[in-house]
């Protein structure tokens, strides 16, 4: 979703117009908009008075930043050596037959996308997957079936 002009500038004015504040502004924007536009990197990047080749290396740096729409739930699945180990890929596999989705996917109701991470420090649990804020350890078919679904009864409810 792209920002009205009117409502993008009052996010930028939140910010000082310096350079410091361009991964903040990036992340006001995203948490906005499901991602980063193109045309607000280079907004922002004019607001900030950081050069666009800058502000593009640092939107495509970072991985928590995403040029392209996500899905209202980015499931990250660990494939850390622990959760490699202990069916970090069954674990794909389930979310392949639940959702049809894999890693670096989004559904077309932009509900759901899966990525993988290198490690979510969290092995105890392993294997594990993070969505929003929250982790799911110890994960298998049955785990994994019931928290798609619990997703989906959110959004149906």
């Amino acid at each position: 979703m792209i920002l009205p002009r009117e409502k993008l500038i009052g996010l930028l004015e939140q910010y000082p117009p310096e350079r410091r504040y361009a991964l903040a502004v990036f992340q006001d924007v995203q948490s906005h908009c499901g991602y980063l536009p193109k045309e607000h990197i280079t907004d922002a990047a004019a607001y900030l008075g950081v050069p666009l080749s800058q502000a593009f290396a640092m939107a495509t740096f970072y991985n928590a930043l995403s040029l392209e729409p996500r899905g209202k739930y980015v499931i990250r699945v660990c494939d850390g050596t622990a959760c490699h180990i202990r069916g970090s890929l069954n674990t794909l596999d389930s979310l392949k037959r639940l959702i049809g989705l894999s890693p670096g996917e989004t559904d077309e109701e932009g509900l759901f996308t899966v990525e993988t991470v290198a490690c979510l420090g969290a092995c105890a649990l392993s294997p594990v997957m993070q969505i929003g804020d929250e982790y799911f350890g110890n994960l298998d078919d049955g785990k994994i079936s019931g928290i798609v679904a619990g997703l989906r009864e959110k959004e149906a409810g």
